[in-house]
């Protein structure tokens, strides 16, 4: 019988790393001259890197030995970095994280849009740890009967279990400890299914007055209410919101954007590019920026898809909350007077069906709030062949120890 061998061979390169790039890797370059992504390397290091991805323009690498290491370098604080996937910047000292964000930021817009940010371009931050106030875990129980939880591998249906999460708040993480065990049960019971292998996807809200409230999937009706549902005061207004639906994940850091989006909608309405006689606010969640701008607006429209948000929505303000996508709503209703128009779009962006009504209406004026630095670079180069300008830029960390970042642009014609 003949014998097969196997070799698995291992491509390492000493690299320099020249920047960071979106998503956090460092940028580095091969011999040959192809870029290499690298995990774990921060700029300035010199890195040695071993090669996982080898395509025919670029590679992809992690660190496994740092040479020259950069004074921003940090011990990181988790003993899951690395695994869990959910903190890649951890390795990156916290007080340096928005300077090097700024820097992607700055570069990304001027590759994809050909615009130069503002010299006054500023990322607002918060608490580096024990800020997030919003999460999705996992409770299962193992054959012994113990029951665990944690977080969803990265890439992958694994769980990594974590006895407490340094960017979870400590309302959280104390709620988990006392009640994961408990949610179990109660979700077993409503399901009525077999305990053996189960796996409970769990969403916690904590908002922020000491009320932690979770929703799962097959929660009985009559506990939706009083586990589900929250309430969190922003900026003198109470927003009714719960464990289900989206809303922003950092409350420490909120109200900064709040006054952002406040300051830009006053200097619309002072310049005559706006007017309070129209507040339109697309893709509008729960209807946050409208129920806190209302008493600004004569007439209000918000236009959400999620029926789960209409229904806060409903609850949060007095005004004509429909459900639609925003591209529909735009296409099916004409706007001309210059209102003052809030986008605030998952990470894919606008539609371009969307944009181009944006572009064939009245308004003169636009607040885009972006969760994604990238789609917002290609939207605003959309926008300004269209004759806008960008009037204000601002950034947001509201995921510390993540390359994630959210942006406000402000823009007129």
């Amino acid at each position: 019988m003949n014998s097969v061998k196997c070799y698995i061979w291992v491509v390492i390169y000493e690299l320099r790393i020249e920047k960071m790039v979106q998503g956090g890797e460092g940028m580095a370059r091969l011999p040959d001259g192809r870029v290499c992504f690298v995990q774990g390397g921060l700029p300035g290091e010199l890195c040695q890197v071993e090669i996982l991805q080898n395509k025919k323009d670029f590679t992809r690498g992690r660190v496994i030995k740092i040479t020259e290491k950069s004074v921003d370098r940090a011990e990181p604080r988790c003993p899951l970095y690395g695994k869990c996937g959910g903190c890649s910047l951890q390795h990156l000292e916290s007080s340096a994280q928005a300077a090097c964000s700024a820097l992607v930021e700055r570069e990304n817009f001027r590759r994809i849009a050909h615009v130069e940010l503002p010299e006054d371009f500023k990322i607002h931050t918060g608490p580096a740890w024990g800020y997030r106030n919003r999460a999705r875990v996992v409770i299962a129980r193992a054959k012994s009967g113990k029951v665990s939880y944690g977080f969803r591998m990265q890439k992958s249906n694994g769980i990594i279990p974590f006895a407490n999460c340094p960017v979870l708040t400590p309302a959280l993480n104390a709620f988990l400890k006392e009640n994961a065990a408990k949610i179990f049960e109660e979700s077993i019971k409503a399901s009525k299914r077999p305990p053996r292998n189960f796996e409970l996807d769990v969403n916690l809200f904590d908002n922020g007055a000491g009320k932690v409230s979770y929703f799962y999937k097959g929660m009985p009706a009559a506990d939706f209410e009083k586990n589900a549902v929250s309430v969190v005061e922003i900026a003198g207004k109470k927003i009714r919101s719960d464990a289900s639906v989206f809303f922003q994940s950092n409350l420490s850091l909120l109200p900064e954007l709040v006054t952002a989006v406040q300051n830009a909608v006053d200097e619309g309405i002072a310049c005559g590019e706006a007017s309070d006689a129209w507040l339109i606010d697309l893709f509008s969640g729960v209807g946050f920026f409208a129920a806190i701008l209302k008493d600004k607006f004569k007439k209000i429209t918000t236009v959400e898809r999620d029926e789960g948000c209409l229904k806060h929505a409903d609850f949060n303000l007095s005004a004509d909350n429909v459900s639609a996508p925003a591209e529909d709503w735009l296409a099916e209703n004409v706007v001309d007077v210059p209102a003052t128009l809030i986008v605030d779009p998952p990470r894919t962006g606008l539609p371009p069906t969307a944009l181009e009504a944006i572009v064939k209406s009245s308004v003169n004026r636009l607040i885009y709030v972006s969760c994604d630095p990238v789609t917002l670079a290609r939207d605003f180069s959309r926008f300004r062949d269209a004759g806008f300008a960008l009037k204000k830029a601002e950034g947001f960390a509201f995921y510390p120890q993540t390359p994630h970042l959210e942006m406000l642009f402000v823009l007129s014609r």
